[in-house]
């Protein structure tokens, strides 16, 4: 949710919801990035002293020295395990330590030999271990080359923008913004003055750049010559506006670089504020200027150059390799994990408002949906359900019996997800406030007492979440012991955690808070992740370890995907909304962060029919499904817009769970590889130019592509269905279509344009019951659907849906192959065991005609 305009303690609204833009910085309303943006390209006042190297088997050292204020860095330079390099630079002797992020890397990174494989005056030349890669450092002036035979796959400081402003003593005379900010009426203190951290990278051949979510814009990154760079900061932004650099609820530091020829990755660990500056030298050549270079034989090489501005700590990053897609993806997750495998019942329905007023409605509700025959798993409880927003509570006379509200549910199989939010308010009655105060675990102001802001409790004090005492404990509070009326089907959902302060500088925390002897600029970014760790370890424990947690969250930071589920935050019931999901959901798919998705119908404002359906249609097919409304729109249950439109909303949500099985083994892939489960069609098919910029449809796993419809009155879709010598078979018709081209779809109310790729074979579960958990034992049907060569492959993964128990072995995955007109299933995993009831109840052959016979062997026994 977003926040309101609090006045005393009552919420008004404004009469018009949107973006309020000055309440959030620019580029120039931020002194750090206006100084930093004011360093224009040109040569490099760094050298390297090569004189101060040291080389180890894995490890090099290099002063590097600021000619014009004689400050010394220290750059060291490793080789990792699986094609990356990792370039930090620190000063050599700070003033006092500066912040280097803990907790997101999953292990130290393994270190690969480094070598020199030649050395002068000018320069070191080294070895990567892997033939034909090597670093070339020049020194004068400094600037480091990866190169790879005789190409340049990236270069830093090649443009002369390595800026590293150091730590001093505060001067007479001093730039303003340099030891004090103003924004509006807040003050920033700044008592270590200036800290801010640059670096520039050049991409030859490269015109397409991926990634850095949260940002409500296109899958293609955009130039921002013109305008502000992209912003990395996490923040509660009401009704965020489309198609803009602004920072939003999450931030990953990792950019995704795309050719025909290579992908390579950026993962800037950094968690303070940061931009991200984006420039071409192809940006705003139209196609007929691109032709005509080709014609004339220009020998320009395409080039995308890309700046990290942070406010304060290290330069660490980790440079990608590749040099495919799924390689960058792999070398990410080693780096910070891989995606959270989630228990089977979140990928199904959740139905959600703000607020279900009491248990009763929540029956009601509950019950509405076996009326309509519409299956759904969760409920949610926003923060209407608490004591007077006292978290770990609820309301004595709305939801007095909770534990008979989710004995209700279990009944049913179906579970539910109540708000746990991060502030936390100020009332020496709360047991939880108390708790935290007493022992000392409270973010601190600048003078050293207790952070206090104004949240939807009032006056609220925030734990300080860095500390991992404060974490353990967060997490003891889930024990049933603890957060009573709980019981094992209840689950968490973490809102208002970039941190959300609504009388703070941009609607969050003042940067000279202190978190420990870090000031908040700091771990800013850091905040909601430890969040979501901290709520999802406390389910773990509550269940002694056995069971999978599920926890929403609306921040983010690299690293939190291998917690739980992201959410886009507030958006609204619009058209364009509906659009913007996919890119969206894709960007955090292609930095790890797959269990992503978008407020069904829009948060804000009431969907037109229309948009409401085809909004449950789209987000069908995306990772998480969730409908979610704000406190003053009307109801919106699916059974309230008539008759017709029931039938396509149910039809829409029965299709999702027919199709369980399949999102839950690519959850599982995702889990195992780090290989996003929504992806875009550049990542299947990495040549194809056609794909690059694609992001009207998308690919579920290798082998679905979904084009949803996503405008108004819309009689036809147009979807590129990719791969010259691919087919494709239209899932509810099975008409088949050639691959490498615009196929125009007429589509009514009822049409949700999906393709399953030849050369696939996808398991369903085609008896859909109320929940997924009511279907655990139901048979499958395997959808075989050949290509040219009449083959097809595919898996079939199954396990308990909800325990940790995989981790021991305890699955079946099996490894389905069809060929030579025989259709074959061998176990994937010999060493696992796992006995199921369910069994194989229908084979479809999709390209194929009719067999005159069909024989079944097994055990040595054909049967006919």
């Amino acid at each position: 949710m977003a926040p309101l305009l609090v006045v005393g303690l009552a919420l008004c609204l404004s009469g018009t919801w949107a973006v309020d833009k000055g309440n959030f910085k620019t580029c120039e309303q931020s002194a750090f990035c206006k100084r930093q943006r004011a360093l224009k390209p040109g040569e490099s006042p760094y050298r390297a002293l090569l004189e101060t190297m040291e080389l180890t088997n894995t490890r090099l050292t290099l002063q590097l020295i600021n000619d014009n204020n004689k400050v010394r860095l220290l750059l060291e330079l490793y080789r990792l395990q699986g094609n990356i390099t990792r370039v930090k630079i620190n000063e050599l002797k700070p003033l006092k330590p500066r912040y280097e992020v803990p907790d997101v890397l999953i292990r130290e990174p393994t270190t690969e030999p480094l070598s020199v494989l030649s050395q002068d005056e000018n320069g070191v030349v080294l070895s990567l271990g892997v033939e034909s890669q090597r670093v070339i450092i020049s020194a004068r002036p400094f600037r480091l080359d990866i190169m790879e035979g005789s190409d340049v796959l990236m270069s830093l400081n090649s443009r002369g923008l390595l800026a590293f402003e150091h730590l001093r003593m505060q001067e007479e005379k001093v730039e303003d913004g340099m030891w004090e900010e103003t924004f509006k009426s807040h003050t920033d203190s700044k008592p270590n003055g200036p800290s801010a951290v640059s670096l520039d990278f050049s991409l030859p051949g490269v015109e397409h750049v991926y990634g850095i979510p949260e940002h409500a814009d296109t899958l293609r990154l955009k130039t921002t010559d013109n305008g502000d760079p992209y912003r990395l900061y996490n923040l509660d932004v009401f009704q965020y506006e489309l198609y803009n650099p602004m920072a939003l609820y999450g931030s990953v530091p990792v950019m995704v670089a795309h050719s025909a020829q290579r992908t390579t990755g950026i993962f800037w660990l950094n968690a303070a504020e940061t931009w991200v500056d984006i420039s071409s030298n192809t940006a705003g050549k139209t196609v007929f200027g691109k032709m005509l270079d080709y014609v004339q034989g220009s020998s320009e090489t395409p080039q995308t150059d890309v700046r990290w501005i942070s406010e304060s700590g290290i330069i660490d990053v980790f440079i990608m390799l590749g040099p495919t897609p799924k390689d960058v993806f792999s070398q990410y997750a080693s780096l910070t994990g891989t995606q959270s495998f989630p228990p089977l019942a979140s990928l199904g329905y959740h139905q959600c408002r703000w607020n279900y007023n009491d248990q009763e409605d929540v029956k009601s509700v509950d019950a509405g949906f076996d009326e309509h025959d519409i299956p759904y798993d969760f409920i949610w409880l926003d923060i209407e359900h608490t004591d007077g927003k006292r978290y770990f509570t609820w309301d004595p006379h709305k939801f007095a019996t909770p534990k008979e509200m989710l004995q209700g549910l279990m009944d049913k199989k179906r579970k539910m997800v109540a708000i746990v939010d991060p502030h936390i308010k100020v009332d020496s009655n709360y047991k939880i406030h108390n708790e935290i105060r007493t022992l000392g675990f409270y973010v601190k102001n600048k003078d050293g007492g207790d952070y206090e802001g104004w949240c939807w409790p009032g006056s609220a004090s925030y734990p300080d979440f860095t500390r991992a005492d404060m974490r353990a404990w967060w997490a003891s509070m889930f024990a049933y012991d603890q957060y009573e009326g709980t019981m094992e089907n209840l689950y968490t959902w973490n809102d208002m955690n970039e941190p959300s302060v609504f009388n703070g500088p941009e609607v969050t925390m003042h940067k000279d808070a202190m978190h420990g002897s870090w000031e908040h600029r700091d771990i800013h970014n850091l905040y909601g992740l430890y969040v979501q760790m901290a709520t999802a370890e406390g389910l773990i424990q509550r269940s002694g370890g056995v069971e999978r947690p599920f926890v929403l969250t609306r921040a983010f930071f690299a690293g939190s995907q291998r917690i739980g589920a992201v959410w886009t935050g507030d958006n609204a019931a619009e058209w364009d909304h509906l659009k913007i999901s996919i890119p969206m959901c894709l960007s955090m798919g292609l930095v790890g962060i797959s269990f992503c998705g978008a407020d069904i119908g829009g948060f804000f404002k009431s969907p037109s029919t229309e948009l409401l359906v085809r909004w449950y249609q789209a987000g069908a097919y995306q990772p998480f499904y969730r409908a979610h409304a704000h406190l003053d729109t009307p109801r919106r249950e699916p059974w309230l817009f008539g008759p017709e439109n029931t039938a396509l909303i149910r039809e829409a949500v029965r299709q999702r769970y027919t199709f369980l099985p399949y999102w839950y083994q690519l959850f599982y892939r995702a889990h195992v590889t780090g290989e996003p489960v929504m992806r875009p069609l550049w990542v299947e098919y990495p040549q194809d130019l056609a794909t690059f910029a694609v992001e009207d449809e998308y690919l579920i796993g290798r082998d679905l592509l979904v084009h949803p419809v996503v405008e108004e009155g819309a009689r036809g879709v147009t979807a590129y269905l990719p791969g010259k010598d691919e087919v494709w078979f239209d899932v509810h018709t099975f008409q088949k279509h050639n691959g490498a081209q615009n196929l125009y779809i007429p589509v009514t109310m009822s049409s949700i344009p999906v393709f399953q790729r030849g050369g696939s074979i996808i398991p369903r579960k085609l008896r859909v019951r109320r929940s997924s958990t009511c279907m655990e034992h139901d048979p499958y049907t395997l959808y075989v659907a050949l290509n040219l060569q009449r083959t097809a492959d595919g898996e079939l993964y199954i396990d308990d849906g909800h325990t940790f128990n995989y981790e021991k072995k305890e699955f079946i995955y099996r490894k389905l192959t069809f060929a030579n007109k025989v259709l074959s299933s061998v176990n994937h995993a010999p060493d696992a065991k796992f006995t199921t009831d369910s069994w194989i109840e229908r084979i479809i052959v999709l390209g194929a005609s009719k067999p005159s016979k069909v024989t079944l062997k097994t055990a040595g026994k054909c049967l006919i």
